[in-house]
C-alpha cells in the first residue's frame, strides 16, 4: 500500500494536479480523450487523457494513451514522468520504453541505456540494435559498435538500415575511407541511397578529396534537379572546396537518425499518427534535424492537423537552404485549412525570394487556378515553364495546367496549343486526352478526333468516372444516343453523387425517350448541387429542363435539336 501511495503521489506531481477528479469526470475525460485521439486531435487528447489519468493514476492503458498523445505533440518532457512510472510499476509498454530511452539518449547517458534489459524494456529489434550500436559509439567502444552493426545486418531485411548507419557512424568518427567503402558496397553491393544518404556520401567523398566523384554521385542520385540545398552543396564541390561532414557529428545525432530513418520506413507501412511518434523523438534528440521537422509537419498535414502542421513548418529558420520546402508545405496546410488567400500570400512572397525556383511558381499557379484566378495563374505557369527543362518528367503537367487556365479564360487557341504540347511531351496521357477531347465536344469542333481521344483516355483509365462521362457525352453530341446510354450509366456508377454526371445521364435518357428516368436523374443532379459553389453544374438550367423538357430548353438556347445520327446518310 505504501508503494501504491508513493506511486500515486509521484504521478500527481508529474501531472501537476490540484485535486482528484470525480468518477463521472474520469469517464467523460476518458471518452473525450479517446475520441480526440481517434480524430488525431492530439492537443485535446493530451488534455483529456491527462485529466483522466489524474483520477485513475494506476491505469496502464490510460498511461500509454496519455504518453502517446503528449509525444504526438512533441512534449517528451510531459510524457516522461508517466513513462518512468510505467516502467517502475513493471508495465511492458513500447511507448513508455520509447520515451524513457529518448530521455537517456538525449542526456547522453549511454551507460544506463546499455545496462537496460532490452528484452523487457526495448522498442523493437531493429531500433534496439541500431541504438545499441550508436550508444557503444557514444561510450567510446567503436569495435563493439561496428560488430553490432554487422550482426544486425545478418538479420533478414535489416542489412540496408544497419549498413547505412554503420557508414554514418564511421564518418562521424572521421574514418571516411571505411565509410565510403560501406556506401560503395564493398562485399555487399552498393547501398540504396535516400536523399540524406546521397548528400552524406557526397560530403564523405569531398572529405577524401574526391569532389569529382561526389558530383558524379549527386548527378546519379538527383539528375538535373537542383533545389537550394543541393545547389549550395554542388557549388561548393564545383569550387573545389572540402565540404565538411555535417549529417551526423555525435552518437546523439546517430540516435536521432535511427528514429528518423525508421519513421521514413514506417511512413508507407504504418499510420501517420504512429509514424509521427518516431519523428518527434528524432527532433527531440536533434532539434536541428530539418528533415525530421519537414517529415513531422507533412505527417500532421496528412492527419488533417493543419494548425499543428503550420506551426511545425514555421519552426524552419528563414536562412536555412530548405526554407522554401517548409514554406511550400505551410502554403499547402493553409490552403487545406480553408485559408487559400493566406496560402497565396506565402507563395507570392516565396516567388519573390526564389525567382528562379520552378516549383515555387508552379505551386503558386496551382493554388491560383484552384481558386479560379486564371488570369493570375497563367504568368506563374509561364515562369515555371521557362525555368523547367522541357525533357523534365513533370513539364507536361505545367502545359496542361496552363491550358486549363487559357480554356477557362476562353482563349481556345492558346489552350489548344498547350494541350497538344502536353500530349507531345506525354503521349497518351489520359487526363490531357480527356480534357482536350471534352473541350472540343463542348465547342462542337473536331468531334471525330475528340471521340478518338476520349476512347484512348477510357482505355487508359477505364475506372475514371470523369473520363467515362466524357465518352458518353461525346457520343450524345454526335447523336449516337443509344451508344451513349451504357457509358453514361457506367459513369454514374463510378461517380454516383456528381451533379454534372447525373445531369448528363438525364439528357441521354431524354434523347432516347426515357423521359421519366431523365427527370429522375435531373432531380438527383439537383440534390447534389452545392448552390453556393455549383462548379460546372447548372442548377437553373436543370430546373428549367424539369419544367419544360430538354427539347424546349435547347430551342430556347438556339441550339440544334436532338437528332439521332444517321450513319447511312
Amino acid at each position: 500500500m505504501r508503494h501504491l501511495l508513493s506511486t500515486t503521489a509521484a504521478l500527481a506531481v508529474a501531472l501537476s494536479l490540484a485535486s482528484p477528479a470525480s468518477a463521472q469526470s474520469l469517464a467523460g475525460d476518458y471518452l473525450a480523450g479517446r475520441q480526440a485521439a481517434m480524430d488525431s486531435d492530439f492537443a485535446a487528447a493530451a488534455r483529456y487523457l491527462t485529466q483522466a489519468l489524474a483520477a485513475d493514476p494506476g491505469n496502464a492503458e490510460l498511461m500509454g494513451d496519455a504518453i502517446a498523445a503528449q509525444l504526438a505533440m512533441g512534449r517528451v518532457e510531459r510524457a516522461l514522468p508517466i513513462a518512468r512510472l510505467m516502467e517502475e510499476q513493471g508495465h511492458r509498454s513500447q511507448i513508455a520504453h520509447l520515451v524513457v530511452i529518448a530521455d537517456l539518449l538525449a542526456r547522453e547517458d549511454y551507460a544506463t541505456f546499455l545496462a537496460r534489459d532490452v528484452e523487457a524494456q526495448g522498442i523493437g529489434p531493429l531500433v534496439d540494435g541500431l541504438l545499441e550500436a550508436w550508444a557503444l559509439i557514444g561510450a567510446g567502444n567503436r569495435p563493439a559498435a561496428l560488430a553490432t552493426f554487422d550482426a544486425l545486418a545478418e538479420e533478414r531485411g535489416l542489412q540496408g538500415f544497419s549498413m547505412y548507419h554503420k557508414a554514418m557512424a564511421l564518418a562521424s568518427v572521421g574514418d571516411f575511407e571505411a565509410a565510403e567503402a560501406v556506401f560503395a558496397g564493398d562485399g555487399t553491393g552498393p547501398l540504396q541511397e535516400t536523399r540524406r544518404g546521397a548528400m552524406a556520401r557526397a560530403e564523405i567523398l569531398s572529405q577524401l578529396g574526391r569532389n569529382e566523384d561526389a558530383l558524379a554521385a549527386i548527378e546519379q542520385a538527383f539528375g538535373a534537379s537542383r533545389d537550394p540545398e543541393l545547389r549550395i552543396l554542388v557549388d561548393a564541390l564545383e569550387a573545389g572546396d572540402t565540404v565538411p561532414f555535417t549529417h551526423i557529428t555525435s552518437a546523439r545525432d546517430g540516435a536521432a537518425e535511427v528514429f528518423y530513418s525508421v519513421a521514413g520506413a514506417l511512413r508507407s507501412e504504418a499510420g501517420a499518427d504512429y509514424t509521427l511518434l518516431y519523428g518527434r523523438v528524432a527532433r527531440h534528440l536533434r532539434p536541428d534535424h530539418v528533415d525530421a521537422l519537414l517529415l513531422n509537419a507533412e505527417l500532421l498535414d496528412s492527419l488533417g492537423q493543419y494548425e499543428l502542421a503550420n506551426a511545425a513548418y514555421k519552426q524552419m529558420s528563414t536562412d536555412h537552404p530548405a526554407y522554401h520546402a517548409a514554406e511550400l508545405g505551410r502554403a499547402s496546410a493553409l490552403r487545406q485549412s480553408g485559408k487559400p488567400d493566406a496560402a497565396i500570400e506565402v507563395l507570392e512572397q516565396l516567388a519573390k525570394r526564389y525567382p528562379n525556383l520552378s516549383i515555387v511558381h508552379s505551386t503558386l499557379g496551382d493554388v491560383l487556378r484552384q481558386q479560379d484566378r486564371f488570369d493570375e495563374a497563367i504568368p506563374a505557369y509561364d515562369r515555371a515553364i521557362a525555368l523547367t527543362d522541357e525533357a523534365a518528367r513533370g513539364t507536361w503537367f505545367l502545359h496542361y495546367a496552363r491550358a486549363i487556365c487559357h480554356e477557362r479564360n476562353k482563349d481556345w487557341p492558346k489552350a489548344e496549343a498547350d494541350f497538344r504540347k502536353a500530349l507531345e511531351l506525354n503521349p497518351g496521357q489520359p487526363q490531357v486526352l480527356n480534357y482536350l477531347g471534352y473541350s472540343m465536344v463542348e465547342m462542337q469542333i473536331n468531334l471525330d478526333e475528340a471521340l478518338s481521344m476520349i476512347e484512348q483516355a477510357v482505355a487508359a483509365s477505364p475506372d475514371s468516372g470523369y473520363i467515362v462521362d466524357s465518352l458518353g457525352w461525346v457520343l450524345y453530341r454526335l447523336g449516337r444516343y443509344d451508344e451513349a446510354v451504357e457509358h453514361m450509366e457506367r459513369a454514374v456508377e463510378l461517380m454516383p453523387v456528381d451533379p454534372v454526371v447525373n445531369d448528363h445521364l438525364g439528357d441521354v435518357y431524354w434523347a432516347v425517350g426515357r423521359t421519366r428516368e431523365a427527370e429522375f436523374q435531373w432531380m438527383r443532379a439537383l440534390s447534389f448541387v452545392d448552390e453556393e459553389n455549383p462548379g460546372d453544374a447548372q442548377p437553373d438550367r436543370i430546373r428549367r429542363k424539369l419544367e419544360v423538357g430538354l427539347d424546349v430548353v435547347l430551342d430556347e438556347e438556339g441550339a440544334e435539336p436532338l437528332r439521332v445520327a444517321d450513319d447511312d446518310a
